[in-house]
């Protein structure tokens, strides 16, 4: 929900650990000039209580719901917020920028904690990958995670570090070394260092940043960014699309970041998970009508680091039940002779979104061959071959073999220039 801000510029004040004594002039003059001030109770606490502030309004629990009508409550006054270090890296001036329109917003950033963590590490900021853990799930921090690669997460609290240095553990990244900078830039910072699989430092100080080196595991099955993950990484009935053919689908599919699919038919979500670890914006709804492979979906998710996917009972019942967004591709992987799937789907998707169809029986090839010649697109057939021991031999097994239909929804021009759907 957007509120209408008719007031003054709303100034969103960027304060570090150090406090009032590291706020510039323009920053101090706005929080002393303001009628209202809002932060949090830590923040408000690091402004002097005979400074000429107005009324001071820490956050409610939970934030984002409360903001509509704390701004409507004090609409036309003068607004000033305090934020975390730079308000626009992972914080609330993203959020009031939504809610109240950029114009509305006048923000005094200070260094980030990415960018004091770096100046202590010696780290490039630009080279440095960094995940939020706050109000997200840990393991978003799994697909960022490769050998010799260095990340930031930015903690949700003190019990942060011991969680992640337990989740590198259990991946396959025992050997990394964590370093943990507390209360950057204030007269409190302290930084604790250690191996993961042998953390055992107490819990800390709430306002952290870990710092982590992987160090992958020796024999640990890596898991990349790029499509085509090993079979073994998923669990679940065995309705899977098999990493070579997941690959070659997801390349078809061409994910772009923060581009949403539809995953029709999920199985085991091998191609919503793929689709998402390409980028962290990248989004997904999965599916699936039986309960029993939901269950296996959202499981592959988190164990892949995804846990934002959105798994969803059989296509048709969901759509009459509710609205969805339109999205930027589909992938059908099972029901394709289902009446009334794909029109379903085909009806759903936005103007120059793409279509991705495999199918393995002669029936759902038919289907492909149908809607191809009436939609166009591009048709594939692939063949996979792995080799397997034949007594002291080694012999050549095929899989089924599939084919692929892909296609991407435009505007048709008839004989006579005429534009159609």
């Amino acid at each position: 929900m957007a509120v209408l801000w008719s007031g003054p510029q709303v100034v969103v004040v960027g304060i570090g650990a150090d406090g009032w004594e590291g706020l510039g002039r323009a920053a101090r003059e706005a929080v002393a000039g303001a009628e209202v001030l809002f932060g949090s109770v830590r923040q408000l606490g690091l402004v002097p209580e005979g400074d000429s502030v107005g009324e001071r309004v820490g956050w409610p629990s939970p934030l984002v719901p409360a903001l509509p009508g704390l701004f409507e409550r004090y609409a036309g006054a003068r607004v000033c917020v305090l934020g975390s270090g730079d308000p626009m890296f992972y914080g609330i001036g993203v959020t009031l920028a939504r809610l109240l329109g950029s114009e509305s917003l006048r923000v005094l950033p200070q260094p980030s904690s990415t960018s004091l963590a770096c100046a202590r590490l010696g780290w490039g900021v630009a080279a440095t990958p960094v995940v939020s853990v706050v109000g997200r799930p840990l393991a978003t921090v799994l697909p960022e995670l490769a050998q010799g690669r260095r990340v930031l997460v930015l903690s949700a609290d003190e019990r942060t570090p011991a969680q992640i240095a337990e989740l590198l553990g259990r991946n396959g990244f025992g050997d990394s070394t964590l370093t943990v900078l507390e209360q950057l830039g204030g007269p409190a910072e302290r930084v604790v260092a250690g191996i993961a699989k042998q953390w055992g430092h107490p819990a800390g100080d709430p306002l952290n940043v870990v710092a982590i080196e992987c160090a992958e595991d020796p024999g640990h099955t890596r898991a990349s960014r790029l499509p085509g993950l090993p079979d073994e990484l998923f669990t679940g009935d065995g309705q899977l699309t098999k990493n070579e053919v997941r690959a070659l689908t997801v390349a078809a599919l061409a994910p772009a970041p923060g581009e949403l699919l539809w995953d029709v038919g999920g199985g085991s979500g091998s191609i919503a998970i793929e689709w998402c670890r390409t980028h962290p914006a990248c989004r997904a709804v999965t599916f699936e009508r039986l309960e029993s492979r939901r269950k296996q979906i959202t499981d592959n998710a988190s164990a892949l680091g995804v846990p934002h996917i959105s798994v969803r009972g059989e296509v048709s019942a969901e759509l009459r039940q509710s609205e969805f967004p339109s999205p930027d591709a589909i992938f059908i992987g099972g029901g394709l002779t289902q009446h009334g799937l794909f029109e379903t789907c085909w009806s759903q998707l936005r103007q120059g979104g793409r279509l991705v169809a495999n199918a393995v029986t002669a029936e759902s090839e038919s289907q492909l061959l149908t809607w191809a010649a009436e939609h166009g697109g591009t048709l594939r057939k692939f063949q996979i071959y792995r080799a397997e021991p034949l007594g002291s031999f080694t012999t050549w097994r095929p899989q089924l073999p599939v084919t692929q239909w892909s296609v991407v929804k435009m505007h048709k021009v008839g004989p006579r220039n005429a534009v159609r759907e």
